[in-house]
């Protein structure tokens, strides 16, 4: 049984300790700030991240094939690495499983990981009995988290807070297929059971009040900040802009929009070509970008340096290369997409970037917040779908780097304690 003065908090997190994963370490910066408060956590997560050892930390499978079939793989990597032994084992492991998928799939329809509520929920419950947890916290991605917190909600009636990272519902849409119905009721029993809820944008809050007034003051808009970078470096322009992006692109997050503007801006002034550089840094470019870069012979001035590795020489790791190069950038570009979900969502990206007081240049989507957070920085932002824009902001940014006149942000950054401090008033005032 806990101490007398000791408080438990248990927190439901399918991808705890994925490194990469943003849906990770928005809950992993938060654990060292709610220690600090006196809270001890007990985690309960999936198998795909590393075992934590300073926390109570318990690793579950989900029950269900196609989850089990896609957790398999790690735990068999895990023990045997990803040699031949490996692909045996995994088509072992697939031929058994594919008769149970087969019946299964089409029966639910949901996604993957839904089935790791039932062993989540199980342990839970054995939890509360054996520990006496105050507050059960259940966070993103997987939406599996928030059924089980459900689950043990209804029966226990322990205090439930809940952290919505991505929308459960896609905004201006009705669910279509079984998995989204199935997120759409799991968003409408978040927003009636829990005793406080956040996510992560006004927007998003404003969307789920929308589809659900009973929510009341029980939900709130919380920024979830990054925490201060470990390793820093120092700014210094050189004889070529850099403008440096880094994470993920896709077909909906695309390079193109800059792609083109470049185009245009290289037209109208020809000698900019050898003195503007875009480095792109872990994400791979989106086909329709590779082509157009090919096409128009820009390789010079589009180039991808892909995911960094440690550095032999220097002993750096990848993500330490990374967050140096971050503080060297003449500017950061962030891409937000163009697909809906944008008005609810903002980059993750965006945090760890603030740190740096680099100026950003933004290509947003329908997100007046993502607009405010960059512009009152001193921040260039345009809209993605606004091609005039794009080619404005960036020949102002250029301009400004030649004239040596780039702004740097006053504001302080938006870190995780923030978030923490605003989750443990909310949490007392219940």
């Amino acid at each position: 049984m806990p101490g007398k003065n000791k408080q438990y908090w248990l927190i439901l997190s399918h991808c705890f300790n994925m490194d990469g994963r943003a849906a990770s370490h928005t809950i992993t910066d938060k654990l060292p700030h709610l220690e600090a408060a006196g809270i001890e956590p007990i985690i309960l997560s999936g198998v795909g991240g590393e075992k934590d050892k300073k926390y109570k930390h318990i690793q579950l499978l989900p029950w269900g094939p196609s989850g089990l079939r896609f957790d398999m793989r790690h735990v068999i990597a895990s023990h045997v690495g990803r040699g031949y032994r490996y692909r045996i084992l995994w088509m072992l492991m697939s031929l058994i499983l594919a008769p149970f998928i087969v019946i299964a799939r089409p029966l639910l329809g949901w996604q993957n990981q839904w089935s790791w509520a039932i062993p989540a929920a199980l342990r839970s419950l054995w939890i509360i009995y054996r520990y006496r947890p105050s507050v059960l916290y259940s966070t993103g991605g997987a939406y599996s988290a928030h059924l089980a917190a459900y689950w043990v909600k209804r029966v226990t009636g322990i205090k439930w807070i809940a952290e919505i990272h991505d929308p459960l519902v896609k905004p201006g849409t009705l669910p279509q297929s079984r998995d989204e119905k199935f997120q759409a009721y799991i968003e409408s029993r978040v927003c009636k059971s829990a005793n406080l809820v956040w996510w992560f944008t006004e927007g998003a809050l404003d969307s789920a009040r929308q589809r659900h007034p009973e929510l009341g003051d029980r939900g709130i808009a919380i920024l979830p900040g990054s925490e201060s970078p470990a390793i820093r470096a120092e700014y210094r322009r050189g004889p070529q802009m850099v403008i440096s992006h880094f994470g993920s692109i896709s077909s909906s997050r695309s390079m193109l929009p800059v792609i083109t503007a470049i185009q245009t801006l290289l037209k109208k002034n020809p000698e900019m070509r050898a003195r503007i550089r875009i480095h792109i840094y872990g994400g791979t470019l989106d086909r329709k970008s590779k082509s157009e870069i090919a096409r128009s012979r820009l390789e010079d001035v589009f180039m991808d340096f892909g995911r960094l590795e440690k550095d032999v020489k220097t002993g750096m790791s990848g993500r330490e290369q990374v967050v140096q190069r971050m503080f060297q950038a003449d500017c950061l570009l962030l891409l937000h997409g163009t697909i809906a979900e944008c008005s609810e969502y903002i980059p993750s990206k965006l945090y760890e970037y603030l740190w740096t007081t680099r100026p950003i240049i933004a290509l947003t989507h329908q997100n007046p917040q993502l607009d405010q957070l960059v512009s009152e920085r001193g921040g260039y932002v345009a809209h993605t779908d606004q091609a005039e824009e794009v080619i404005s902001i960036l020949e102002k940014a250029y301009t400004d780097w030649r004239n040596n006149r780039l702004p740097t942000s006053a504001l302080p950054a938006i870190d995780v304690r923030q978030a923490v401090d605003r989750i443990l008033d909310k949490v007392s005032s219940l």
